[in-house]
């Protein structure tokens, strides 16, 4: 019976289909699930692949648990609704999430040896990829680069797209000199020019970063967001140092938040 396997807490997979599509039945489910579409779920999608992302980055496998739960949530929240259009089902998404797997690892599911580099296995992935965006008469170099990525992990994937034909730099040296062209053409021209303007070239000079940290062997969300959680910890210090002398940092001169800031930049290197 349908209750027996929602209330069973060994259902797996099963129960927790069975619990989403009684949640979107239109006479006895949840008023809220059953107005949302694919567009209204798609930002909850995304945040939560951050938070998993979030509970990775701090080490939390507590909470990185309950976090692809959530995240599983949402593929199974996607394929209920294109079950019911008549799109997909879950079991068509797992069939061919499986036989991409099978299809990309012939040096471990077929006949192929698995005695070959990490950079050629990198290699021979890229042309069975290539092949299934023929199949999908994806023509272009950059088609099939989701639009909805983030702009930095987006940036790195044209790239890294145009450099597999030869649009590339050879050397960083020379990534180096473009990204100072920019910085300099941004500083130099940001009195003379509109909003959009600057805009443009602020955009500009963020590709050619992505671009360097592609070169540098650099993952440029990774590294943002590591030096997100480093500013975090040294403004908390700040604060913190502050409320020991009864004080907020709006009631601080930026020059004693400078001497703190020192201060816990110098504890972090001990």
């Amino acid at each position: 019976m349908p209750n027996d396997l929602i209330h069973n807490p060994d259902g797996g997979m099963p129960r927790l289909l069975e619990i989403m599509r009684r949640l979107r039945d239109p006479q006895t489910g949840c008023p809220w699930d059953i107005e949302q579409d694919f567009a209204s779920i798609a930002p909850y999608t995304i945040e939560e692949a951050y938070e998993v992302a979030d509970a990775i980055e701090r080490g939390d496998w507590a909470e990185l648990e309950g976090e692809l739960g959530d995240l599983l949530l949402q593929t199974v929240y996607h394929t209920q609704m294109g079950a019911e259009a008549g799109h997909f089902s879950f079991e068509s998404v797992a069939r061919a999430i499986s036989d991409k797997m099978v299809a990309r690892h012939p040096h471990v599911f077929g006949d192929e040896s698995r005695d070959k580099s990490a950079d050629q296995q990198t290699a021979d992935w890229e042309k069975i990829k290539a092949a299934e965006r023929a199949g999908k008469a994806q023509r272009g170099t950059l088609d099939g680069v989701a639009i909805g990525l983030p702009a930095l992990l987006r940036a790195v994937k044209l790239q890294k797209r145009a450099a597999r034909v030869g649009f590339d730099w050879p050397e960083t040296s020379q990534v180096l000199d473009k990204m100072q062209e920019e910085a300099r053409e941004l500083v130099e021209a940001q009195d003379s020019l509109s909003q959009a303007e600057i805009e443009e070239e602020f955009g500009d000079l963020l590709f050619v970063m992505a671009n360097l940290g592609r070169h540098m062997k650099v993952d440029p969300e990774a590294a943002l967001r590591a030096a997100n959680a480093k500013f975090t910890r040294r403004f908390e210090a700040i604060e913190a140092a502050l409320a020991a002398m009864g004080k907020t940092p709006s009631d601080s001169t930026l020059e004693e938040m400078d001497t703190l800031w020192d201060a816990a930049k110098a504890q972090e290197k001990q």
